[in-house]
């Protein structure tokens, strides 16, 4: 199993990017995915999941500014964010998740940074 990110980069704020997820050794499709964040010196938190049948769910401070998906015939999840702001800066990684809500793989993580 292998998950590989890209994407991040250095935008200012009120800008957008698109974070990119391939996976190899799984089928995502068959799995509840999600992308999650670590900021500085903070513990690791979820922003948006992807279930089995496409279903999305988002934390609150998204704020429908970010969209989660995938697309199977590449076997990738991307994370389309926009209005980005400071605060979203992090190190954002996607995770293949266990039925019980924790992570059973996940990607070394690209970082964003939102900065004027």
């Amino acid at each position: 199993v292998r998950l590989v990110e890209s994407g991040g980069g250095l935008v200012q704020p009120g800008g957008s990017l698109r974070l990119s997820c391939v996976a190899s050794g799984f089928a995502l499709e068959n799995w509840y995915m999600s992308w999650r964040r670590q900021a500085p010196e903070k513990a690791p938190e979820w922003v948006a999941s992807i279930d089995g049948r496409g279903g999305a769910g988002y934390a609150s401070f998204v704020k429908g500014r970010f969209t989660i998906a995938r697309d199977n015939a590449k076997n990738m999840l991307t994370l389309q964010m926009n209005n980005l702001q400071p605060d979203d800066t992090a190190l954002y990684y996607c995770a293949q998740m266990s039925g019980v809500g924790t992570e059973v793989a996940r990607g070394q993580g690209t970082q964003v940074i939102v900065s004027s």
